[in-house]
């Protein structure tokens, strides 16, 4: 009797690893085998063809651009990184106390909302000069520009979330003579979990991009420069095979901000809902 408590308490944990197992061949496997062969094409039409270095290097020449810049890529790397998290750290928390003004009112709600989705449709190239003009050059200004561009979907998902209620809920918190205080603590913020983590999502692809596009401006001619300024300077100088190495840090960088935000929003997400939504999560 007493070895079947036992049993049946290790048949969850060791039924997990096939599922594990075969999710990791099914999302991480494919990709890499499609990396594989674009690489392998690449190559081959580079050879094929005799396409000159300067219009399209070949993976190996990037591989060796990489090797021999890899101080300074990295130097770009971690300096674009930390504008591209704080512009997204900032965007979280000044979004998700927007998304609770305006939830508050829908006067509130129909005066500001326009003005943050003027956020969303100006181009951030028109606009990335004006903020350097105000908040400065370097860090900072690059900061600014990331907050900006990524600013939107935290409002935009925090004041949906805060809204779409169940009127059971408010009609039981009315019942108790709950506050204002206790409605937005206690249901408003609670039921915008799932909706600020899928803008969470959205936000920390699009401060990357912030940060890039800030660097153009901020980042040019300054004494330290992040991965935007080297976009631009070897676009400049027609030095392909670099120019190439900084797009790769680049891309590289915004999967692992999206990858680390995703992972907090699934532990999150995996903990908050019912245990079967989390296993699907």
């Amino acid at each position: 009797m007493s070895a079947n408590p036992s049993r049946n308490s290790s048949t969850p944990s060791s039924s997990r690893l096939p599922a594990i197992l075969a999710y990791v061949l099914r999302t991480i496997v494919p990709p890499v085998l499609l990396f594989l062969v674009v690489l392998a094409y690449w190559e081959g039409s580079v050879r094929w063809w005799g396409i000159k270095p300067y219009i399209l290097p070949s993976p190996w020449r990037v591989l060796q651009a990489i090797d021999a810049g890899r101080a300074g890529l990295g130097q770009a790397l971690l300096l674009t990184g930390g504008s591209a998290i704080t512009g997204f750290l900032l965007s979280v928390v000044v979004g998700t106390l927007v998304g609770c003004l305006f939830s508050q009112s829908s006067i509130i709600r129909s005066s500001g909302y326009p003005y943050a989705i003027f956020l969303q449709t100006v181009p951030i190239i028109a606009v990335a000069p004006l903020i350097i003009l105000w908040f400065g050059r370097g860090f900072v200004g690059v900061v600014a520009v990331a907050f900006v561009i990524s600013l939107f979907p935290m409002i935009a998902n925090a004041t949906a979330g805060m809204i779409q209620i169940d009127p059971d809920l408010f009609d039981l918190f009315r019942l108790n003579n709950a506050s204002r205080w206790q409605v937005l603590t206690k249901l408003r913020l609670p039921n915008s979990i799932p909706s600020l983590c899928t803008g969470a999502r959205t936000s920390s692809g699009l401060a990357v991009v912030g940060a890039i596009v800030g660097e153009f401006y901020a980042g040019y001619g300054s004494k330290h420069f992040g991965l935007g300024y080297l976009i631009r300077l070897t676009t400049d100088q027609a030095k392909t095979d670099e120019l190439f190495a900084a797009v790769m840090a680049s891309t590289l960088l915004g999967i692992v901000i999206f990858g680390a935000v995703s992972l907090i929003s699934l532990t999150i997400l995996s903990r908050w809902a019912p245990p079967a939504a989390g296993e699907r999560g």
